[in-house]
């Protein structure tokens, strides 16, 4: 009885952390569907790593700005980087997952991600890095969560400030003035898909020294911005 009680209560705890975490992640979705986000799981996950690992300088810094105050360029140049069928999925994008899942059968070296733009919001906001069933499981259901309360433009307005596009450099406003020197506003057709060019990997790929890779999946993602039809597309889905 002793053990079982000892059990009986662990589970209880466990229960209640659940449930804890759980209204957590619910009232950020619903604080956040109209609040600015000040900062994100992974900014948090950065910033501890680096003070654990000596990096008392680093800071994850990111400055908040509404969809207004950013160039369109911008997120057309996402969506023609990350997710093209963004404005018409649920949140999941069931062909791309298809493809990715037989691509990783057949290279297990050369892992190919199939997240869209709404999964890859409630990862950064809510989760930690890493690849795990747990973590996807999480993600999938936050991802429910912010395609049933959000609009894509809400969901566009958040993953703008809080995508890492380099070293401690969080959102668009912070990546435009550190890169380019001025707001996220002014930002032309090239600089913006620059910046969408590196956040595959935006620590391994640099926008203030593109690589040659860099530079080719920046014309790349210029010419399908084009192809989706420029500003006309973002105003045909009520996203900017």
């Amino acid at each position: 009885m002793k053990h079982g009680g000892i059990f009986y209560r662990l589970r209880c705890a466990l229960l209640r952390l659940v449930l804890c975490v759980a209204g957590i992640w619910l009232l950020g979705i619903l604080l956040f569907s109209v609040m600015p986000v000040p900062f994100s799981a992974v900014m948090v996950e950065r910033q501890v790593s680096a003070w654990l690992g000596g990096n008392v300088g680093y800071v994850a810094h990111s400055d908040w700005v509404g969809m207004d105050d950013i160039s369109p360029w911008m997120p057309l140049a996402v969506i023609a980087a990350e997710d093209q069928k963004f404005p018409q999925h649920w949140g999941f994008d069931v062909q791309a997952i298809q493809l990715a899942f037989d691509h990783n059968e057949r290279h297990e070296k050369r892992i190919r991600g199939a997240s869209t733009l709404s999964q890859q919001t409630a990862k950064n906001l809510f989760l930690w890095d890493g690849r795990s069933w747990v973590r996807k499981g999480l993600e999938a259901g936050l991802t429910v969560g912010i395609e049933t309360v959000w609009s894509k433009r809400r969901i566009l307005t958040v993953y703008l400030n809080i995508a890492e596009f380099g070293n401690g450099i969080f959102g668009v406003e912070a990546a435009s003035r550190h890169y380019f020197h001025k707001p996220a506003k002014q930002l032309t057709i090239s600089e913006a898909a620059l910046l969408a060019a590196v956040l595959p990997n935006p620590i391994r790929y640099r926008a203030d020294a593109p690589s040659g890779y860099v530079r080719t999946r920046q014309q790349w993602i210029m010419r399908q911005m084009r192809q989706l039809g420029g500003e006309g597309y973002l105003r045909r889905n009520a996203l900017h």
